[in-house]
């Protein structure tokens, strides 16, 4: 059958209140004042616009309720134009909420989420048949299993984010999922409390013996990857930083343009760090770069090799 979607998106939103310009980071018994505060749409809304300003035709998986938070990324993702045949619409809440204290280089979040069973995925990849599952969060245990066998049955690519706080390999069935997948991507501080490892190098050589491809987010400092042998550094893009929040989802839309291209690792790298660097530049979408705007920065670099 067509493929009717690129990249099939699995992950909650959030409505995210962000809070810019405070002058420490919040602890107990003192009231902070930042110079901005903004509301956007967060978790996997980032991405699926990131993708879509990209070109690619991305399907996102989604829980909405009743309530505010769920109405205000609902008009959202109306305004931007985004894909809604995937999203999930319940007559009670389904609150997935955000506050997010962010600074130049790294930023925080406070969050809640009301319980709700996730939305299996595999009948959706069976019907849809997507070249790349984006898994925006660490998933393991007998979904994540049922999942990556849909993906494999499809021919579709399973690129898994990390996204958790507590969890690390010994917890019974995560070295099992991240064997599964085909990219994992964590960022620097997720890998390095997954693994227990000094360094992010260290870090670095524990999953990739491990996972088939690990690429791990380093913000200012780009992005490190390795494939077996292969261990490749890439820079970030120089730009003035607004605002961090949400640029690593960005990236992981930039390196999945890339490798649904034909990329080679270093091109797919360059790919992402263009996306998550320009999506620092400010708050809005206007800073998300387009598939011409990406090629443009790819040949001014010298970064176009297929793999």
């Amino acid at each position: 059958m067509t493929r009717r979607y690129d990249v099939l998106l699995l992950g909650n939103y959030y409505c995210d209140l962000i809070f810019n310009g405070l002058p420490e980071l919040p602890r107990l018994g003192l009231d902070l004042f930042g110079t901005d505060f903004d509301v956007v749409a967060g978790g996997c809304y980032r991405s699926s616009l990131a993708l879509q300003r990209l070109g690619l035709q991305a399907g996102w998986l989604c829980d909405f309720g009743n309530d505010l938070f769920s109405q205000v990324v609902l008009n959202m993702a109306e305004r931007d134009g985004l894909d809604s045949a995937l999203f999930r619409q319940h007559p009670f809440p389904v609150r997935r909420v955000s506050v997010s204290f962010s600074y130049v280089h790294d930023r925080g979040f406070i969050s809640y989420q009301d319980p709700l069973p996730a939305p299996s995925p595999v009948e959706v990849i069976q019907d849809h048949q997507p070249r790349a599952v984006l898994i925006s969060h660490l998933s393991y245990g007998e979904a994540q299993e049922a999942l990556v066998s849909a993906a494999r049955a499809a021919g579709s690519l399973v690129y898994m984010d990390c996204q958790s706080g507590k969890t690390t390999l010994e917890t019974p069935g995560v070295r099992e999922a991240v064997a599964r997948v085909d990219v994992f991507g964590p960022n620097e501080s997720e890998a390095l409390r997954l693994t227990g490892a000094a360094s992010v190098e260290a870090a670095l050589a524990q999953l990739s013996a491990i996972a088939p491809l690990v690429v791990i987010k380093r913000g200012a400092r780009g992005a490190l990857a390795q494939a077996g042998s292969q261990v490749i550094e890439s820079p970030a893009l120089a730009v003035d930083v607004c605002d961090t929040t949400g640029a690593g989802d960005c990236f992981n839309a930039g390196f999945l343009y890339g490798r649904l291209s034909g990329y080679d690792l270093a091109t797919c790298l360059r790919c992402g760090n263009i996306c998550g660097g320009l999506a620092t530049t400010s708050r809005g979408k206007d800073t998300l770069p387009n598939a011409a705007e990406v090629e443009g920065r790819l040949r001014s670099n010298g970064h176009t090799e297929a793999s």
